[in-house]
Protein backbone atom coordinates (compact mmCIF):
# COMPACT_ATOMS: atom_id res chain seq x y z
CA UNK A 1 0.00 0.00 0.00
CA UNK A 2 1.45 3.28 -1.04
CA UNK A 3 1.48 6.15 1.42
CA UNK A 4 -0.50 9.28 0.51
CA UNK A 5 1.45 12.05 -1.08
CA UNK A 6 2.41 14.93 1.17
CA UNK A 7 0.68 17.24 -1.32
CA UNK A 8 -2.54 15.27 -1.44
CA UNK A 9 -5.68 17.21 -0.55
CA UNK A 10 -7.54 14.06 0.47
CA UNK A 11 -8.16 14.15 4.21
CA UNK A 12 -6.82 11.18 6.16
CA UNK A 13 -9.10 9.47 8.67
CA UNK A 14 -9.33 11.31 11.93
CA UNK A 15 -9.88 14.95 12.81
CA UNK A 16 -6.33 16.30 12.79
CA UNK A 17 -5.89 16.60 8.98
CA UNK A 18 -9.35 18.18 8.73
CA UNK A 19 -8.48 20.73 11.42
CA UNK A 20 -5.19 21.41 9.69
CA UNK A 21 -7.06 22.05 6.43
CA UNK A 22 -9.41 24.43 8.22
CA UNK A 23 -6.48 26.30 9.76
CA UNK A 24 -4.61 26.43 6.42
CA UNK A 25 -7.68 27.80 4.68
CA UNK A 26 -8.15 30.37 7.42
CA UNK A 27 -4.55 31.58 7.26
CA UNK A 28 -4.82 31.95 3.47
CA UNK A 29 -8.00 33.99 3.73
CA UNK A 30 -7.42 37.64 2.72
CA UNK A 31 -9.89 38.79 5.35
CA UNK A 32 -8.01 37.03 8.14
CA UNK A 33 -4.64 38.37 6.96
CA UNK A 34 -6.07 41.88 6.95
CA UNK A 35 -7.38 41.33 10.47
CA UNK A 36 -3.96 40.08 11.54
CA UNK A 37 -2.30 43.24 10.23
CA UNK A 38 -4.99 45.37 11.84
CA UNK A 39 -4.34 43.67 15.20
CA UNK A 40 -0.62 44.43 14.92
CA UNK A 41 -1.50 48.10 14.44
CA UNK A 42 -3.96 47.99 17.34
CA UNK A 43 -1.15 46.85 19.64
CA UNK A 44 0.50 50.29 19.35
CA UNK A 45 -2.30 52.60 20.59
CA UNK A 46 -3.54 50.02 23.11
CA UNK A 47 -0.08 49.65 24.65
CA UNK A 48 0.26 53.45 24.77
CA UNK A 49 -3.08 53.70 26.58
CA UNK A 50 -2.14 50.85 28.93
CA UNK A 51 1.22 52.46 29.72
CA UNK A 52 -0.26 55.83 30.70
CA UNK A 53 -3.14 54.16 32.54
CA UNK A 54 -0.68 52.18 34.68
CA UNK A 55 1.52 55.26 35.18
CA UNK A 56 -1.54 57.12 36.45
CA UNK A 57 -2.46 54.31 38.85
CA UNK A 58 1.13 53.99 40.09
CA UNK A 59 1.65 57.72 40.61
CA UNK A 60 -1.68 58.14 42.38
CA UNK A 61 -1.03 55.19 44.69
CA UNK A 62 2.49 56.38 45.50
CA UNK A 63 1.26 59.92 46.11
CA UNK A 64 -1.60 58.85 48.38
CA UNK A 65 0.24 56.22 50.41
CA UNK A 66 3.84 57.53 50.46
CA UNK A 67 4.27 61.14 49.35
CA UNK A 68 1.31 62.62 51.23
CA UNK A 69 2.15 60.97 54.58
CA UNK A 70 5.79 62.06 54.16
CA UNK A 71 4.62 65.62 53.55
CA UNK A 72 2.83 65.37 56.91
CA UNK A 73 6.06 64.33 58.60
CA UNK A 74 5.27 60.61 58.85
CA UNK A 75 7.42 57.76 57.61
CA UNK A 76 4.39 55.52 57.13
CA UNK A 77 0.67 56.31 56.89
CA UNK A 78 -1.12 56.49 60.27
CA UNK A 79 -3.44 53.66 61.22
CA UNK A 80 -6.57 55.65 60.34
CA UNK A 81 -5.30 56.58 56.86
CA UNK A 82 -7.24 53.87 54.95
CA UNK A 83 -10.66 55.12 56.10
CA UNK A 84 -10.95 58.38 54.11
CA UNK A 85 -9.25 56.91 51.04
CA UNK A 86 -11.38 53.77 50.90
CA UNK A 87 -14.47 55.87 51.63
CA UNK A 88 -13.70 57.74 48.39
CA UNK A 89 -13.14 54.43 46.60
CA UNK A 90 -16.35 52.83 47.84
CA UNK A 91 -18.49 55.88 47.17
CA UNK A 92 -17.16 56.41 43.66
CA UNK A 93 -17.41 52.76 42.65
CA UNK A 94 -20.90 52.57 44.14
CA UNK A 95 -22.03 55.61 42.16
CA UNK A 96 -20.47 54.23 38.97
CA UNK A 97 -22.14 50.85 39.53
CA UNK A 98 -25.58 52.43 40.00
CA UNK A 99 -25.53 55.27 37.49
CA UNK A 100 -23.14 54.59 34.59
CA UNK A 101 -23.50 52.08 31.74
CA UNK A 102 -21.71 48.81 32.33
CA UNK A 103 -21.71 49.25 36.15
CA UNK A 104 -17.96 49.90 36.12
CA UNK A 105 -17.15 46.41 34.84
CA UNK A 106 -17.81 42.94 36.19
CA UNK A 107 -17.52 42.06 39.86
CA UNK A 108 -14.05 40.50 40.35
CA UNK A 109 -15.45 37.68 42.52
CA UNK A 110 -16.73 36.14 39.28
CA UNK A 111 -13.19 35.86 37.85
CA UNK A 112 -11.56 37.33 34.77
CA UNK A 113 -13.58 37.91 31.61
CA UNK A 114 -12.52 38.54 28.04
CA UNK A 115 -14.12 40.90 25.59
CA UNK A 116 -14.16 44.64 25.61
CA UNK A 117 -17.00 46.70 27.01
CA UNK A 118 -19.02 48.96 24.76
CA UNK A 119 -17.77 52.45 24.10
CA UNK A 120 -20.50 53.73 26.45
CA UNK A 121 -19.36 51.44 29.29
CA UNK A 122 -15.61 52.01 28.97
CA UNK A 123 -15.53 55.39 30.82
CA UNK A 124 -17.26 53.82 33.82
CA UNK A 125 -14.76 50.94 33.88
CA UNK A 126 -11.82 53.34 33.86
CA UNK A 127 -13.35 55.66 36.45
CA UNK A 128 -14.07 52.77 38.84
CA UNK A 129 -10.48 51.54 38.46
CA UNK A 130 -8.86 54.95 38.95
CA UNK A 131 -11.06 55.74 41.95
CA UNK A 132 -10.65 52.31 43.51
CA UNK A 133 -7.22 50.80 42.93
CA UNK A 134 -4.91 53.69 44.00
CA UNK A 135 -7.16 54.49 46.95
CA UNK A 136 -6.63 51.09 48.53
CA UNK A 137 -8.86 48.47 46.88
CA UNK A 138 -7.24 45.08 47.52
CA UNK A 139 -7.32 44.18 43.84
CA UNK A 140 -5.01 44.27 40.82
CA UNK A 141 -5.24 46.22 37.57
CA UNK A 142 -5.46 43.28 35.17
CA UNK A 143 -9.28 43.24 34.82
CA UNK A 144 -9.53 46.96 33.94
CA UNK A 145 -6.61 46.48 31.55
CA UNK A 146 -8.43 43.65 29.77
CA UNK A 147 -11.48 45.88 29.51
CA UNK A 148 -9.39 48.84 28.35
CA UNK A 149 -7.55 46.86 25.66
CA UNK A 150 -10.60 45.02 24.40
CA UNK A 151 -12.79 48.12 24.48
CA UNK A 152 -10.27 50.29 22.64
CA UNK A 153 -9.82 47.60 19.99
CA UNK A 154 -13.53 47.65 19.30
CA UNK A 155 -13.56 51.46 19.23
CA UNK A 156 -10.75 51.42 16.64
CA UNK A 157 -12.65 48.81 14.65
CA UNK A 158 -15.67 51.08 14.50
CA UNK A 159 -13.54 54.11 13.58
CA UNK A 160 -11.93 52.11 10.76
CA UNK A 161 -15.41 50.97 9.68
CA UNK A 162 -14.44 47.30 9.88
CA UNK A 163 -17.60 45.14 9.71
CA UNK A 164 -18.82 44.27 13.20
CA UNK A 165 -19.23 40.49 13.19
CA UNK A 166 -19.03 38.01 16.09
CA UNK A 167 -15.71 36.79 14.68
CA UNK A 168 -14.19 40.26 14.45
CA UNK A 169 -15.44 41.13 17.93
CA UNK A 170 -13.83 38.04 19.47
CA UNK A 171 -10.60 38.39 17.48
CA UNK A 172 -10.06 42.12 18.00
CA UNK A 173 -11.21 42.00 21.62
CA UNK A 174 -8.68 39.27 22.41
CA UNK A 175 -5.91 41.12 20.57
CA UNK A 176 -6.56 44.38 22.39
CA UNK A 177 -6.85 42.69 25.77
CA UNK A 178 -3.57 40.80 25.22
CA UNK A 179 -1.72 43.97 24.24
CA UNK A 180 -2.91 45.68 27.41
CA UNK A 181 -2.34 42.75 29.78
CA UNK A 182 1.23 42.23 28.53
CA UNK A 183 1.96 45.67 29.99
CA UNK A 184 1.27 44.77 33.62
CA UNK A 185 2.97 41.37 33.49
CA UNK A 186 5.92 42.69 31.51
CA UNK A 187 5.79 39.74 29.12
CA UNK A 188 3.65 39.09 26.03
CA UNK A 189 3.77 35.32 26.58
CA UNK A 190 1.76 35.35 29.80
CA UNK A 191 -0.78 37.67 28.17
CA UNK A 192 -1.32 35.23 25.30
CA UNK A 193 -1.52 32.17 27.58
CA UNK A 194 -3.88 33.95 29.96
CA UNK A 195 -6.21 34.92 27.12
CA UNK A 196 -6.18 31.33 25.83
CA UNK A 197 -7.51 29.99 29.11
CA UNK A 198 -9.86 32.85 29.87
CA UNK A 199 -11.43 32.70 26.42
CA UNK A 200 -11.85 28.94 26.66
CA UNK A 201 -11.67 28.32 22.92
CA UNK A 202 -10.02 25.41 21.15
CA UNK A 203 -9.20 23.74 17.87
CA UNK A 204 -8.52 25.87 14.81
CA UNK A 205 -10.50 28.72 16.37
CA UNK A 206 -7.88 28.84 19.12
CA UNK A 207 -5.19 29.73 16.60
CA UNK A 208 -7.51 32.15 14.82
CA UNK A 209 -8.02 34.13 18.03
CA UNK A 210 -4.60 33.75 19.63
CA UNK A 211 -2.33 34.54 16.68
CA UNK A 212 -3.60 38.15 16.59
CA UNK A 213 -3.49 38.28 20.40
CA UNK A 214 0.12 37.08 20.48
CA UNK A 215 1.14 39.43 17.67
CA UNK A 216 -0.60 42.41 19.23
CA UNK A 217 0.82 41.71 22.70
CA UNK A 218 4.33 41.41 21.23
CA UNK A 219 4.01 44.75 19.45
CA UNK A 220 2.53 46.22 22.60
CA UNK A 221 5.39 44.93 24.72
CA UNK A 222 7.92 46.60 22.39
CA UNK A 223 6.16 49.94 22.60
CA UNK A 224 5.52 49.60 26.34
CA UNK A 225 9.12 48.68 27.16
CA UNK A 226 10.40 51.53 25.04
CA UNK A 227 8.12 54.02 26.78
CA UNK A 228 9.36 52.94 30.18
CA UNK A 229 12.98 53.45 29.18
CA UNK A 230 12.42 56.72 27.31
CA UNK A 231 10.28 58.46 29.94
CA UNK A 232 11.79 57.02 33.12
CA UNK A 233 8.27 56.64 34.53
CA UNK A 234 7.21 53.60 36.54
CA UNK A 235 4.04 51.58 36.13
CA UNK A 236 4.42 49.14 39.00
CA UNK A 237 5.02 46.03 36.90
CA UNK A 238 5.49 42.84 38.88
CA UNK A 239 9.02 41.51 39.19
CA UNK A 240 10.61 39.46 41.94
CA UNK A 241 14.22 39.17 43.06
CA UNK A 242 14.51 35.95 45.01
CA UNK A 243 17.80 35.14 46.71
CA UNK A 244 20.16 33.61 44.16
CA UNK A 245 21.34 31.13 43.17
CA UNK A 246 18.08 29.23 43.38
CA UNK A 247 18.46 25.96 45.30
CA UNK A 248 18.30 22.53 43.73
CA UNK A 249 15.07 20.72 44.46
CA UNK A 250 14.94 17.62 46.63
CA UNK A 251 12.23 15.23 47.80
CA UNK A 252 11.35 17.40 50.80
CA UNK A 253 10.68 20.41 48.58
CA UNK A 254 8.31 18.39 46.42
CA UNK A 255 6.41 16.90 49.38
CA UNK A 256 6.10 20.27 51.10
CA UNK A 257 4.92 21.84 47.85
CA UNK A 258 2.02 19.37 47.79
CA UNK A 259 1.21 20.18 51.42
CA UNK A 260 1.30 23.93 50.69
CA UNK A 261 -1.10 23.44 47.78
CA UNK A 262 -3.54 21.54 50.00
CA UNK A 263 -3.30 24.14 52.78
CA UNK A 264 -3.89 27.07 50.43
CA UNK A 265 -6.83 25.33 48.77
CA UNK A 266 -8.38 24.87 52.23
CA UNK A 267 -7.88 28.58 53.01
CA UNK A 268 -8.47 30.39 49.72
CA UNK A 269 -11.42 28.39 48.39
CA UNK A 270 -13.66 29.42 51.32
CA UNK A 271 -12.35 32.99 50.97
CA UNK A 272 -13.45 33.08 47.33
CA UNK A 273 -16.82 31.59 48.27
CA UNK A 274 -17.14 34.35 50.86
CA UNK A 275 -16.36 36.93 48.17
CA UNK A 276 -19.23 35.60 46.06
CA UNK A 277 -21.53 35.93 49.08
CA UNK A 278 -20.34 39.52 49.48
CA UNK A 279 -21.13 40.16 45.81
CA UNK A 280 -24.67 38.84 46.31
CA UNK A 281 -25.05 41.01 49.41
CA UNK A 282 -23.92 44.14 47.54
CA UNK A 283 -26.30 43.57 44.62
CA UNK A 284 -29.43 44.50 46.61
CA UNK A 285 -28.20 48.01 47.51
CA UNK A 286 -25.05 48.67 45.46
CA UNK A 287 -24.15 52.17 46.63
CA UNK A 288 -24.59 51.80 50.39
CA UNK A 289 -23.19 48.28 50.61
CA UNK A 290 -20.22 49.00 48.37
CA UNK A 291 -19.27 51.82 50.75
CA UNK A 292 -19.73 49.52 53.75
CA UNK A 293 -17.48 46.85 52.22
CA UNK A 294 -14.82 49.43 51.36
CA UNK A 295 -14.89 50.71 54.95
CA UNK A 296 -14.66 47.10 56.14
CA UNK A 297 -11.46 46.70 54.10
CA UNK A 298 -10.19 49.96 55.65
CA UNK A 299 -10.91 48.57 59.12
CA UNK A 300 -8.83 45.48 58.29
CA UNK A 301 -5.86 47.66 57.31
CA UNK A 302 -6.28 49.88 60.39
CA UNK A 303 -6.40 46.90 62.76
CA UNK A 304 -3.30 45.44 61.13
CA UNK A 305 -1.43 48.72 61.65
CA UNK A 306 -2.57 49.03 65.27
CA UNK A 307 -1.67 45.45 66.17
CA UNK A 308 1.69 45.19 64.37
CA UNK A 309 2.89 48.80 64.26
CA UNK A 310 3.55 48.36 60.55
CA UNK A 311 2.15 50.35 57.65
CA UNK A 312 -1.53 49.86 56.74
CA UNK A 313 -0.34 50.07 53.11
CA UNK A 314 0.82 46.46 53.46
CA UNK A 315 -2.82 45.36 53.63
CA UNK A 316 -4.45 47.67 51.09
CA UNK A 317 -4.00 47.79 47.32
CA UNK A 318 -2.80 45.00 45.07
CA UNK A 319 0.31 44.04 47.02
CA UNK A 320 2.70 44.33 44.06
CA UNK A 321 5.31 46.42 45.85
CA UNK A 322 4.89 44.54 49.12
CA UNK A 323 5.31 41.22 47.32
CA UNK A 324 8.59 42.44 45.83
CA UNK A 325 9.78 43.48 49.31
CA UNK A 326 8.75 40.13 50.76
CA UNK A 327 10.58 38.22 48.03
CA UNK A 328 13.79 40.22 48.36
CA UNK A 329 13.94 40.07 52.18
CA UNK A 330 11.53 37.47 53.59
CA UNK A 331 13.30 37.37 56.95
CA UNK A 332 12.29 40.98 57.64
CA UNK A 333 8.81 39.68 58.42
CA UNK A 334 8.26 38.03 61.78
CA UNK A 335 5.78 35.25 62.39
CA UNK A 336 3.29 37.64 63.98
CA UNK A 337 3.43 40.07 61.05
CA UNK A 338 2.96 37.26 58.54
CA UNK A 339 -0.03 35.85 60.42
CA UNK A 340 -1.56 39.31 60.74
CA UNK A 341 -1.11 40.23 57.09
CA UNK A 342 -2.59 36.90 56.00
CA UNK A 343 -5.62 37.41 58.23
CA UNK A 344 -6.34 41.06 57.55
CA UNK A 345 -5.33 41.23 53.88
CA UNK A 346 -7.29 38.04 53.24
CA UNK A 347 -10.41 39.56 54.82
CA UNK A 348 -9.97 42.85 52.93
CA UNK A 349 -9.38 40.91 49.71
CA UNK A 350 -12.65 39.04 50.20
CA UNK A 351 -14.60 42.26 50.76
CA UNK A 352 -13.06 44.02 47.75
CA UNK A 353 -13.55 41.03 45.44
CA UNK A 354 -17.27 41.19 46.09
CA UNK A 355 -17.78 44.95 45.96
CA UNK A 356 -15.12 47.03 44.17
CA UNK A 357 -13.64 46.70 40.67
CA UNK A 358 -10.30 45.20 39.68
CA UNK A 359 -8.57 41.87 39.20
CA UNK A 360 -7.81 38.95 41.55
CA UNK A 361 -4.25 38.10 40.48
CA UNK A 362 -1.84 40.19 42.54
CA UNK A 363 -3.41 39.97 46.02
CA UNK A 364 -3.74 36.22 45.52
CA UNK A 365 -0.06 35.96 44.62
CA UNK A 366 0.86 37.95 47.73
CA UNK A 367 -1.25 35.77 50.04
CA UNK A 368 0.34 32.64 48.58
CA UNK A 369 3.83 34.07 49.00
CA UNK A 370 3.18 35.24 52.57
CA UNK A 371 1.78 31.84 53.59
CA UNK A 372 4.81 30.14 52.04
CA UNK A 373 7.31 32.36 53.85
CA UNK A 374 5.48 31.55 57.08
CA UNK A 375 5.89 27.83 56.35
CA UNK A 376 9.44 28.01 54.96
CA UNK A 377 11.17 27.09 58.30
CA UNK A 378 9.64 23.60 58.06
CA UNK A 379 12.31 20.86 57.89
CA UNK A 380 13.80 20.53 54.42
CA UNK A 381 11.82 23.41 52.92
CA UNK A 382 13.57 26.53 51.60
CA UNK A 383 12.15 30.00 51.08
CA UNK A 384 12.51 29.96 47.29
CA UNK A 385 10.79 26.59 46.81
CA UNK A 386 8.07 27.52 49.30
CA UNK A 387 7.33 30.83 47.57
CA UNK A 388 7.27 29.20 44.15
CA UNK A 389 4.78 26.57 45.31
CA UNK A 390 2.68 29.04 47.27
CA UNK A 391 2.35 31.59 44.49
CA UNK A 392 1.53 28.89 41.93
CA UNK A 393 -1.11 27.31 44.16
CA UNK A 394 -2.69 30.65 45.10
CA UNK A 395 -2.78 31.78 41.48
CA UNK A 396 -4.37 28.53 40.30
CA UNK A 397 -7.00 28.76 43.05
CA UNK A 398 -7.95 32.40 42.52
CA UNK A 399 -7.81 32.38 38.72
CA UNK A 400 -8.92 28.79 38.03
CA UNK A 401 -6.35 28.92 35.20
CA UNK A 402 -3.62 26.35 35.92
CA UNK A 403 -1.52 26.80 32.77
CA UNK A 404 -1.50 30.59 33.09
CA UNK A 405 -0.57 30.24 36.76
CA UNK A 406 2.44 28.06 35.95
CA UNK A 407 3.67 30.37 33.17
CA UNK A 408 3.15 33.46 35.31
CA UNK A 409 5.07 32.16 38.32
CA UNK A 410 7.93 30.73 36.25
CA UNK A 411 8.34 34.05 34.46
CA UNK A 412 8.25 35.93 37.78
CA UNK A 413 10.95 33.67 39.19
CA UNK A 414 13.09 34.24 36.13
CA UNK A 415 14.24 30.63 36.12
CA UNK A 416 12.88 27.19 35.28
CA UNK A 417 14.80 25.60 38.16
CA UNK A 418 11.70 25.51 40.37
CA UNK A 419 9.26 24.56 37.62
CA UNK A 420 8.50 21.05 38.99
CA UNK A 421 7.17 22.35 42.31
CA UNK A 422 5.35 25.17 40.48
CA UNK A 423 3.53 22.67 38.25
CA UNK A 424 2.75 20.24 41.06
CA UNK A 425 1.42 22.94 43.36
CA UNK A 426 -0.69 24.56 40.64
CA UNK A 427 -2.22 21.28 39.46
CA UNK A 428 -2.95 19.94 42.96
CA UNK A 429 -4.44 23.24 44.11
CA UNK A 430 -6.56 23.55 40.96
CA UNK A 431 -7.90 19.98 41.19
CA UNK A 432 -8.73 20.32 44.88
CA UNK A 433 -10.51 23.62 44.29
CA UNK A 434 -12.55 22.14 41.45
CA UNK A 435 -13.53 19.14 43.59
CA UNK A 436 -14.76 21.33 46.43
CA UNK A 437 -18.45 22.38 46.42
CA UNK A 438 -18.75 25.40 44.10
CA UNK A 439 -20.63 27.57 46.58
CA UNK A 440 -22.72 30.57 45.57
CA UNK A 441 -22.25 32.25 42.20
CA UNK A 442 -21.26 35.91 42.06
CA UNK A 443 -24.10 38.18 41.01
Amino acid sequence: MTEPSARSDTPVSGTQPQEADVLRHMLRSPGYLKALAFCALIGIPVSLAAFWFLVLLHELEHGLWADLPHAMGRDIPPWWWPFPLLLVAGTTVGLVATHLPGAGGHVPASGLHTGGPSSAALPGVLLAAVAGLPFGAVLGPEAPLIALGGGLALVFRDLAKVPATPQSTALLGAAGAAAAVSAIFGNPLIAAVLLIEVAGVGGPQLFAVMLPALLSSGVGALVFTGLGRWTGLETGDLSLKLPSPLPRLDVADVLWALAIAVALAAILAPLLAGARLVASYVTARPLVRTVLCALGAAACAALYALITGRSPAQVVSSGQSTLAELASDPHAWGVGALLAVLLFKGAAYMLCLGSLRGGPVFPGLFLGAAASVLLSPLPGLGVAAAMAAGMAAASAITLRLPVSSVVLVVLLLGSAALMPVVILAAVVAFVLTELLPPGPAAS
